[in-house]
C-alpha cells in the first residue's frame, strides 16, 4: 500500500503510538490500514457414509480435489459462507453443522474453517470454480490429489474420528485445530 483509501496521501510504515507492530500509516490524516488474515469457510458435505469433494477448475491447484470452501463474504457469518461455497462449487444444498477444524495457515495471511455438513439428497452438479463433483467412500478418496494441506488434514481427522464412533456419540466433540508450516503448500 503506497496511498491511503480516506485522503490519498503517502503512507508510512511505522509503529503507530500504542501499538507493538510496524503498520501502514498515512502521514497526512492519521488513518491506520491494519491488514488482517482472511477467512476461508467451507464444509465436510456427507451423504449417507460418503464425502462430496470438488475438482478444482481454477488456480491455485487446477486439477486437484478439495472440499468446498472459499472466502468468506463481508456481511455473512462463517456458517453462511459454508454453506454459499458448498452451493457455488459444488451445486449442493447442506445443512451446516457444528464447526470441526480450524486450520491457520500464518504464511498464506489465511484461516480456514470446516463445518461438518450433511446433504438431504445425492443432488448436486459443477459450479464455475469445479470441473467435476463427486462423492466418495474413504477408500476411493484421491490422497495423493488433495489440493491444500488443510483440506487433507481435514479429511484425515473425519474419518479417524469416524472410525472412533465421535460422530455416533452423545458426547461433544473438540474443534480440531493446528498451524500449517510454510513447508506445507497452500
Amino acid at each position: 500500500m503506497k496511498f491511503c483509501s480516506q485522503c490519498a496521501s503517502p503512507i508510512s510504515i511505522k509503529i503507530p503510538a500504542d501499538d507493538s507492530r510496524e503498520r501502514h500509516v498515512c502521514d497526512s490524516c492519521g488513518v491506520i490500514h491494519y491488514f488482517n488474515p482472511r477467512n476461508v469457510v467451507g464444509s465436510i458435505p456427507v451423504y449417507r457414509d460418503q464425502i462430496l469433494l470438488c475438482r478444482r477448475a481454477i488456480e491455485p491447484r487446477h486439477g486437484f480435489w478439495t472440499l468446498p470452501a472459499g472466502f468468506m463474504e463481508l456481511g455473512e457469518s462463517t456458517t453462511t459462507g459454508a454453506a454459499r461455497e458448498t452451493q457455488e462449487e459444488a451445486g449442493a444444498i447442506v445443512q451446516i453443522g457444528p464447526l470441526y477444524s480450524l486450520l491457520n495457515v500464518p504464511h498464506a495471511e489465511q484461516v480456514h474453517l470446516f463445518y461438518l455438513a450433511t446433504m438431504s439428497s445425492p443432488d448436486f452438479h459443477a459450479g464455475e470454480e469445479s470441473l467435476e463433483v463427486a462423492l466418495f467412500d474413504e477408500k476411493d478418496i484421491p490422497w495423493s490429489d488433495i489440493a491444500f494441506p488443510t483440506v487433507k488434514q481435514t479429511l484425515e481427522w473425519f474419518f479417524a474420528d469416524r472410525t472412533a464412533g465421535v460422530f455416533n456419540s452423545s458426547k461433544e466433540f473438540s474443534v480440531r485445530s493446528r498451524d500449517i508450516l510454510p513447508t506445507e503448500k497452500i
